[in-house]
């Protein structure tokens, strides 16, 4: 019998599909569809990583939410069965709390909090339209076709998130450079820990002149908590830069993509177009983060406790990947889900993901492209894509889906 069930076992760990998955040819906007006939089929199935490895696929929304708010699914790379993306992530350690579990976790997310919170974010508001009606300026005072991500996706929340940090501008040439090496799933370990050392060198300088002198920023908020010894040097510096990653190359890659995926809908495009209404930008701005997803290989975790769910029992020291780019196409949750509809309530979806470690800076990233996606399009109302679809380089091979490159006219 047990060699039975050993056989049974072996065949189905052959039969195990590879994740991540590819993208439909002409279909850059859409999931897999290896991922929405997992989806038909149930909640989860095993898959198999690049390493050998099976866990546990999660495609339906209601079972990504519930695992990602249980705390028997833990966020820490060095658990038993998480599920590592490629051999380049090895080596360099975590990035600051998002890799942490409760009560580390809670305690280090808990002191940038604060800058982060809606009241403090729409204070910023001013600041972000001035940045973007600035780039419009330029772009239409330059040379047509321009890239737009060059030109205006990445340097919005560049410019942003070093004003939150009192980050120089001047020096985002290099942060930007090797942010990209770091999020390239091609990169080998030994380039990602160059990049990696870079900028954690940088900030570490930052970090080091405002323990002398400190600014009215946010690396002077974290430089006092080293001084008060609630951080060491090292923790602070790899706070300071998953906030510099994380603020700006997830709002930029969502920029492009949602241009280039409006510049496809037309019709959805005069809707923002054409109106000054704040409640139907900001219903846009939800439904772009629902249908598009840059978050791309899933949300990972490894479970510590059996859990039972779905008729299934997940084992500790297995990984789960919630993909939450099909769990936001769920038919259960979102009527038509492939379908791109501004007006659609989609502030349910898990483009930020749930639980404790939903994304901090939400807040910012939703007023961000709330001024972007409310100001771009009426001030260059007849932009259009200056090459076809499919000549536009998507980031298959980045950790952080986007567009590498969009030109556009008017």
């Amino acid at each position: 019998m047990a060699d039975t069930l050993a056989g049974a076992a072996h065949d189905a760990a052959d039969t195990a599909p590879e994740f991540p998955m590819p993208r439909a040819s002409g279909c850059p906007f859409d999931p897999p569809p290896g991922l929405k006939e997992l989806q038909e089929q149930g909640p989860l199935t095993k898959v198999r990583l690049w390493d050998g490895s099976e866990p546990w696929l999660v495609t339906r929304y209601a079972e990504q939410r519930a695992l990602l708010g249980d705390a028997r699914v833990s966020a820490d790379t060095d658990r038993p069965g998480y599920p590592t993306k490629a051999s380049a992530e090895a080596g360099e350690g975590k990035l600051s709390f998002i890799m942490m579990d409760d009560p580390e976790h809670a305690r280090l997310r808990r002191m940038v909090t604060a800058p982060f919170a809606v009241k403090k974010v729409e204070a910023l508001r001013p600041t972000v339209q001035r940045i973007v009606d600035g780039l419009i300026d330029d772009m239409l005072a330059g040379p047509r076709p321009v890239d737009l991500v060059e030109a205006f996706a990445l340097p919005i929340p560049s410019l942003v998130i070093c004003e939150l940090l009192g980050v120089p501008y001047d020096d985002h040439a290099m942060f930007q450079e090797n942010t990209k090496t770091m999020v390239r799933t091609t990169a080998t370990p030994e380039e990602r820990g160059v990049a990696t050392r870079e900028i954690a060198g940088y900030l570490a300088g930052q970090l080091a002149e405002r323990l002398t002198g400190p600014k009215d920023d946010l690396l002077s908020g974290i430089a006092g908590r080293v001084v008060a010894g609630e951080l060491t040097h090292g923790q602070a510096t790899e706070m300071a830069l998953l906030l510099l990653i994380a603020g700006h190359e997830t709002t930029a890659n969502m920029i492009a993509l949602g241009t280039a995926a409006l510049l496809e809908h037309p019709d959805q495009l005069a809707l923002l177009r054409d109106t000054d209404d704040p409640k139907l930008v900001a219903s846009a701005v939800e439904e772009l983060l629902r249908y598009l997803h840059i978050t791309h290989l899933g949300r990972r975790r490894a479970v510590t406790e059996d859990i039972e769910i779905a008729g299934r029992v997940i084992k500790a020291g297995e990984g789960v990947i919630m993909v939450n780019e099909i769990g936001n196409r769920d038919p259960r949750v979102f009527e038509d889900p492939d379908r791109l509809d501004l007006t659609r309530d989609a502030r349910r979806h898990v483009a930020f993901g749930f639980g404790v470690h939903q994304c901090l800076g939400q807040p910012l990233a939703r007023m961000e492209l709330q001024v972007v996606y409310g100001t771009l399009y009426r001030r260059i109302p007849t932009l259009r894509p200056a090459c076809d679809l499919a000549d536009v380089r998507f980031k298959h091979d980045a950790f952080i889906y986007g567009i590498h490159e969009l030109p556009v006219a008017w």
